[in-house]
Parts: C-alpha cells; sequence; structure tokens
C-alpha cells in the first residue's frame, strides 16, 4: 500500500459516516475510485430492492472531498457548501462505485463533479455537482 493510498484510508476512517458506510478507497495513478461494498443496512426500499438514495448521495459527497482533498493536497478535508444530485436510476443490491472530477479550484471555493455506477460506467445510477469550501492554508 503506498503513502497516499495509506493516508487516503486513514482519512476516511476518520469519518464516521463513511465508516459506516463501510466505504474504501482504491488509487490508481490519479484515478481515485471510491467503493461502497453492498449491505442489507444500505436498502432504502426493501421491496425493489434498491440502494437509499442517501447512502448513494452520501457516496458522491465522499468521493467529491477526498478527491478534492488530493488535488489541493491538503490534509484537511474541504467542507461543502452546496451539493445538487440527479439520481438516474435505481441502485441494486450490488457493490457501488464513485469517482469525482475537481472542474476548479478558486481561492476559497472549488467545483467538482462526480458520479456513481455499478456493473458498467457507461450507465451511471447518479450524477452529482457540488462546491466546496477549501481551508483558507491550502486554496491556490
Amino acid at each position: 500500500m503506498t503513502d497516499v493510498q495509506q493516508k487516503l484510508t486513514a482519512a476516511l476512517g476518520r469519518v464516521p459516516y463513511a465508516r459506516f458506510l463501510g466505504v474504501h478507497a482504491e488509487l490508481k495513478g490519479d484515478e481515485l475510485t471510491l467503493i461502497l461494498p453492498f449491505a442489507d443496512h444500505l436498502v432504502g426500499n426493501p421491496l425493489l430492492p434498491a440502494l437509499h438514495g442517501g447512502v448513494v448521495g452520501a457516496l458522491m459527497e465522499l468521493t467529491a472531498l477526498t478527491q478534492l482533498s488530493i488535488a489541493s493536497k491538503s490534509e484537511k478535508f474541504p467542507k461543502t457548501i452546496d451539493i445538487g444530485v440527479d439520481y438516474l436510476r435505481s441502485g441494486r443490491p450490488v457493490d457501488t462505485f464513485a469517482r469525482a472530477r475537481v472542474v476548479k479550484i478558486g481561492r476559497r471555493v472549488a467545483n467538482v463533479q462526480a458520479e456513481a455506477w455499478q456493473s458498467d460506467r457507461a450507465n451511471p445510477i447518479a450524477a452529482m455537482h457540488g462546491h466546496f469550501l477549501v481551508p483558507e492554508s491550502d486554496a491556490g
């Protein structure tokens, strides 16, 4: 495990909701993927069954925050200002993956997009767009 991978694992371990979800990170080069292993407590609608929308939204927000931490080379997580989530299809009871793209890092605010998918990345289950407050000492 690389030094960056260890820092990511430690950073996610400090986020209680990430621990509850069981999210872990995989870093290959500059590409960060957060993985949400399926668990029964993540189901929002047991009749379908489908993942809870809040779980999918939280996965993408965590992905955006983690990707932004890497891009800004900060030890601190940025703070969320606002996010918008588009739910594109129902999340099945299988593992879910998410990646984020930092569109722009300003002096104080960063703009990040993320998407989540399951078996096929070309068919995302949700997309997110958000604004995040970059820690002042790390703003560039």
